[in-house]
């Protein structure tokens, strides 16, 4: 038997880290994985953040990202250790045999150049074809990958296009030169359902036409199920569990393996809402300005206190935007926001401080959403001392109370940012809006850029702190799964409108509107088969139709 197209063996990554106070030190984040790979066939790559996916996908290029190093085995690609290669072949190896989809193909495509260009530059440069056969070949890969106008769209610019369209663009730049492996590192993970199973399954299709070897790096277990022959579990750089696609999702035999099969498994029971609403909205309609149309338009919802109201629909639909409006940094041009019994000024400045107070926010990317260089002690606190005045040991108690109730415990009041994990940097921002003592907190995609494991921990944690502190809930998210877990009541939002509304049980269930139909079946299901199964049903109806 011929030698796999892929052979990493005994893979060992490591690099320094710098921590605060102590001297700089090397660890190694990879501990001796090994994998084949044959052309034609897709091995998925699952793990929790840091379980090193991304670090051993870029290893197969000889590349480490960030200072990071590889410090042993080797990586066999196409007959030859490229280990042991020099720069100029690992130079031809990158964007020619081996090529790269990043996760955010925004953050990827040169905004100051055609996506035509950026498509073509690497088959050109690395002399597979000429500008002209290039272009022939982008075309024929927008083509197959469902873009529209595919003769044309390769002269836009990347902001001249969707989210969904410009990740089916970086992976026509991934293939069109012909290469023998890609590396896709969570393609999907940044779009809505509903655009997320059209790149899928033209990314399903174009590994398919050109027989390439594929390293598909996620967290989704259920979006890995779609798309791969075979899958490795990876925890902090070790290798869990290999095994087929079928034996990791219907008979997976570690623990760690099992968890993730069975993430999502909250039963939270719908609650009856209290005779006054925490938060009622009226008529809402707003724009942003210096534009003429409405992005908001005639919304009414209302939230119990001890409740949670999920607001759910594509990039756009205006879920944000509304948040935007309840908290005051956009004022609605008609409507009314009753909250906590008296109607809140449109404009943030005019707002009082109980106003300010009672109605907290938390951002969806924790990494952001705190001063890197202060402490979770003083993060914390700030609240306790803007609101209530709170200084010194009694501050203290209350910051170390906090703490124990986002179970973060003891040890972490002088901790920085960074030196905490994406679900403790989320908790710490829970503890946040929770020192105000708010009556409605706004969580905007809370959970969205973690982990599913961690982000069912702060599910559960936010559900607990609910009980025990009757504060209502605004849930923004594009998660199906994360509004079954939570949710009390649902309002679905599309192109500015709320098209579906009512209590969790009623919205989820048939009949439904068309775009919540479209909205829940898009949601992927851990099924072998599921999304030709939803593909073939949607060309069905479309024929029909």
């Amino acid at each position: 038997m011929s030698d796999p197209f892929v052979k990493v063996r005994d893979l060992r990554i490591g690099a320094t880290v710098y921590p605060p106070g102590e001297k700089p030190h090397d660890i190694e984040i990879v501990h001796g994985v090994s994998f084949d790979l044959e052309k034609g066939r897709v091995l998925g790559l699952i793990g929790e953040s840091g379980a090193g996916k991304s670090t051993i996908g870029l290893a197969t290029m000889a590349y480490g990202r960030g200072g990071v190093r590889i410090t042993g085995g080797e990586v066999w690609v196409n007959g030859r250790d490229i280990m042991q290669s020099s720069l100029g072949d690992l130079r031809r190896l990158r964007g020619g045999e081996v090529t790269y989809v990043s996760q955010s193909a925004a953050a990827s495509f040169n905004p100051a150049k055609r996506i035509m260009e950026q498509v073509t530059e690497a088959a050109i440069k690395q002399g597979k074809f000429s500008r002209h056969e290039a272009e022939q070949r982008a075309v024929y890969l927008f083509k197959k990958l469902g873009l529209p106008d595919p003769e044309h769209i390769g002269r836009r610019f990347p902001h001249q296009v969707s989210g969904g369209q410009l990740q089916r663009c970086m992976t026509a730049l991934a293939l069109c030169p012909e290469p023998d492996l890609v590396v896709f590192d969570e393609p999907t993970t940044a779009l809505d359902v509903t655009t997320q199973i059209e790149v899928l399954m033209a990314i399903k299709e174009a590994i398919a036409a050109t027989g390439v070897a594929a390293l598909y790096i996620t967290h989704d277990l259920a979006v890995v199920a779609q798309v791969s022959d075979d899958i490795m579990v990876l925890k902090t750089g070790d290798m869990v569990e290999y095994g087929t696609t079928d034996q990791i999702i219907n008979n997976p035999q570690e623990e760690y393996t099992q968890a993730l099969v069975s993430v999502r498994s909250i039963d939270h029971e719908e609650k009856q809402p209290s005779p006054s609403p925490a938060l009622k909205i009226e008529n809402v309609t707003a724009r942003y300005r210096g534009t003429n149309f409405d992005v908001l338009k005639n919304v009414n919802v209302e939230l119990h206190p001890g409740q949670t109201l999920a607001l759910v629909g594509e990039s756009g639909s205006g879920k944000s935007t509304l948040a935007r409006v309840i908290t005051g940094l956009l004022p609605q041009r008609v409507g009314r926001i009753h909250f906590a019994g008296r109607d809140l000024d449109p404009v943030m400045k005019n707002r009082s401080k109980e106003d300010l107070r009672e109605l907290q926010l938390i951002y969806q990317m924790a990494d952001t959403a705190m001063n890197p260089r202060q402490t979770v002690g003083t993060i914390i606190g700030r609240p306790l001392e803007f609101y209530f005045g709170l200084k010194g040991k009694e501050k203290q108690k209350r910051i170390q109370d906090l703490l124990d109730q986002i179970e973060l415990g003891e040890g972490f009041q002088d901790r920085y940012p960074a030196e905490l994990s994406g679900g403790q940097k989320q908790r710490v921002c829970i503890a946040r809006a929770l020192a105000a003592k708010p009556k409605m907190i706004i969580c905007d995609e809370v959970t969205s850029a973690l982990d599913p494991l961690v982000a069912d921990g702060i599910l559960k944690l936010l559900l607990d702190l609910q009980k025990i502190e009757d504060v209502a809930f605004l849930f923004i998210t594009h998660d199906l799964a994360t509004v079954k877990a939570i949710a009390d009541s649902v309002a679905v939002m599309y192109r500015g409108e709320v098209v579906r509304y009512g209590t969790k049980s009623d919205v989820l269930s048939p009949p439904f509107d068309d775009y919540t139909d479209l909205l829940l079946s898009s949601v992927p299901e851990m099924k072998l088969g599921w999304l030709e199964e939803v593909i073939a049903h949607r060309k069905m109806e479309s024929a029909g139709n």
